[in-house]
């Protein structure tokens, strides 16, 4: 029997700690075992179940993250061009992903891959003559892109209204509308996904993982190596476990367990938490209206993570549609937190940090505010952007995950607000956390493959190497300079993940 399930009490001592049971660890801990079956690793989920917090299938839109139909990885230059290196970037980072999910269905260690993942065209949409004219030359630059081929462009009422004809309904026909599409965008459960991979370390590696057990706090010890105060919740019992390698996959908690490390490259990092909450429908005659996952540009002010969307979702074989996000405000930084999760992030590192970021983001907080303040009524008024006579029985209000944003230090502002995902490691490499937000999930392989390169340069390149290639053979590759090799690549994870574009 796996030693995992006879599992009861921790050991005192592990090659590698990872701490939350959401993608980021799920995916590291499958990593390393895929690596090295010996090392004895051990993940410690304060909660009773793996990928409950931001993984959870509704605690996020569930898009798989490719630079799509996302118009801010795409900006407008100052001389009217576009630029799609960001964009470019992401799609790569998601190719990754499906390569690795491939693999994991290749070799049985996950089954039945619509659980997790579902064909779903990605669709940008903008309004007015100005955008439709961003849109056409966004569209131009990124067929010139291996990444993006297959992407149509149309302002055609006719053509639209096959697209997204819940969207075209009672439209004007003097209205300016114009849109892409790409057919392999997917919709991606990454909470089922996380518990597959769980449920694999659980039963078929010696990956040892205990839910309900919180890991309160990190120390240094003069050998080099972490000690942690763990506490069993359930028992309200506290013991110590060493490391020698640590992960922080601990959502909003990464940044108190960061701070408590006392690693000089945490010092400055500071955390904005940001709710969120969607409007849901399964009314199916709607259902049917709208296959697609449908992005516009964001309003003045609003951060990224606030791009008005309309997405079809796929949970445990349910269709529905979301709307949102609207953003919300709570001091927690998880959702199952604490309210004083922020309060007791402040502390003289990084008080100059957070008082620039709030100082010179003014009109986010003015934007967060009138967010919050919104009700049903006015969510739905925002709704009819999009769809013309939606009825607010059709929509229920959902609350999304909550989230918590970089702050960093900036020697001209004193902080600057950070949207993105970071990964922070020690100068040693002996321990390393993920910060931020967005694009996250969709990217959790790359990001992986990021710490492993920091803290295990010599491995990634000697002894595993031959096992990463079996894993991601696009590895050490840029895509957009090989066609065929993209071509290929996707017609495996196409295969494998049973995607139907």
């Amino acid at each position: 029997m796996p030693q995992t399930l006879i599992s009861r009490t921790p050991k005192p001592k592990y090659d590698v700690v990872l701490i939350g049971g959401g993608i980021m660890s799920a995916t590291l801990a499958t990593l390393l075992h895929e690596f090295d079956p010996n090392l004895e690793i051990a993940i410690f989920e304060r909660l009773g179940r793996f990928a409950k917090e931001s993984t959870a299938a509704w605690n996020n839109a569930g898009t798989g993250h490719s630079a799509f139909c996302e118009l801010n990885y795409t900006p407008e230059q100052p001389d009217g061009s576009i630029d799609i290196s960001k964009a470019e970037s992401i799609a790569e980072q998601f190719e990754i992903s499906k390569q690795f999910w491939a693999y994991l269905v290749d070799k049985g260690y996950v089954d039945t891959p619509k659980d997790f993942i579902n064909s779903c065209a990605h669709m940008s949409l903008v309004f007015g003559e100005k955008d439709a004219e961003y849109l056409k030359k966004r569209h131009d630059k990124l067929s010139e892109s291996a990444l993006f081929k297959g992407m149509e462009f149309s302002t055609d009422h006719d053509k639209l209204r096959e697209w997204i004809p819940l969207i075209m309904s009672k439209r004007n026909k003097s209205e300016v509308l114009a849109a892409t599409k790409m057919d392999m965008g997917t919709d991606v459960n990454f909470g089922s996904l996380t518990r597959k991979m769980g449920r694999h370390l659980m039963l078929g590696s010696n990956v040892e993982i205990f839910l309900y057990h919180e890991v309160k706090d990190i120390n240094p010890r003069n050998d080099g190596k972490w000690e942690m105060k763990v506490k069993d919740r359930t028992k309200n019992h506290k013991q110590e476990v060493v490391a020698d390698f640590v992960f922080i996959g601990a959502g909003g908690y990464a940044l108190p367990l960061l701070d408590s490390s006392d690693i000089k490259e945490s010092e400055g990092y500071g955390g904005f938490p940001v709710s969120g909450q969607w409007l849901v429908t399964h009314n199916q005659e709607l259902v049917e209206k709208h296959q697609a996952k449908v992005y516009t540009q964001a309003t003045v002010d609003a951060p990224p993570m606030s791009v008005p969307h309309l997405d079809l979702r796929i949970i445990d074989g349910k269709k529905a549609l979301l709307f949102g996000p609207f953003a919300g405000f709570s001091t927690k930084f998880l959702k199952e937190g604490s309210y004083l999760d922020l309060p007791e992030s402040v502390n003289t590192k990084n008080l100059r940090s957070l008082f620039g970021a709030w100082w010179h983001n003014l009109p986010l907080t003015k934007y967060l505010i009138q967010q919050v303040a919104m009700n049903k009524a006015q969510r739905i008024q925002h709704l009819r952007e999009f769809i013309k006579d939606a009825k607010e029985e059709d929509w229920e209000l959902k609350v999304a995950g909550q989230r918590v944003q970089i702050i960093k230090k900036d020697d001209q502002l004193g902080g600057k607000l950070e949207f993105g995902t970071e990964v922070v490691v020690n100068k040693a490499g002996t321990i390393a956390s993920l910060l931020g937000a967005s694009p996250g999930a969709s990217t959790a392989v790359y990001a992986m493959l990021n710490v492993l390169e920091k803290c295990f340069p010599e491995k990634m390149e000697g002894e595993w190497k031959a096992k990463l290639l079996e894993m991601v053979p696009s590895y050490g590759q840029k895509l957009a300079q090989h066609p065929e090799l993209t071509d290929k690549l996707r017609d495996y994870s196409k295969e494998k993940l049973e995607l139907e574009y």
